[in-house]
């Protein structure tokens, strides 16, 4: 079953989460090499379902696809599907879908001791100061990142 789309806007696509089905990838649990090759390698011992491993709290759970470069630096690009739980908290230094003066980004939380910023991870974009005069919604918080390549 694949995603249902459940709202698009400029900066993010969001999509349901079906945690209903199983589906056990072979893993490789000894690691692969990333420079000679092991003799070890071949062997596939267990498998991994990754809705189990990516997915804490189902029913806080939504994804979403990155649309644009605000937060390149940190290794979240254009494409890329977030898994985003809004059942955690969102702290200082945590990755975070906000809600702001009615458009949704995805930016990394900065809590000042008389303020929130909101940063990006480029530097051709801004930080935003939340003042009293914005409209913030802290909709969830980034937990993984699924890039294709």
């Amino acid at each position: 079953m694949s995603p249902l789309k459940i709202h698009s806007s400029d900066s993010l696509d969001f999509y349901s989460v079906c945690t209903e089905t199983e589906l056990s990838i072979p893993l490789a649990s000894s690691g692969i090499n990333a420079g000679f090759p092991s003799p070890a390698g071949d062997f596939l011992d267990e498998g991994i379902d990754l809705n189990k491993v990516l997915i804490k709290h189902p029913s806080a759970t939504i994804l979403g696809r990155v649309k644009g470069h605000s937060m390149k630096d940190i290794g979240i690009d254009d494409g890329d599907l977030m898994i985003i739980d809004r059942s955690n908290d969102p702290t200082d230094g945590k990755i975070a879908v906000c809600f702001i003066d009615g458009g949704f980004m995805v930016k990394r939380i900065k809590v000042d001791k008389d303020c929130i910023w909101l940063m990006p991870a480029n530097e051709n974009f801004e930080p935003i100061k939340v003042t009293e005069d914005n409209e913030l919604l802290i909709f969830g918080i980034v937990a993984h990142v699924i890039k294709s390549f």
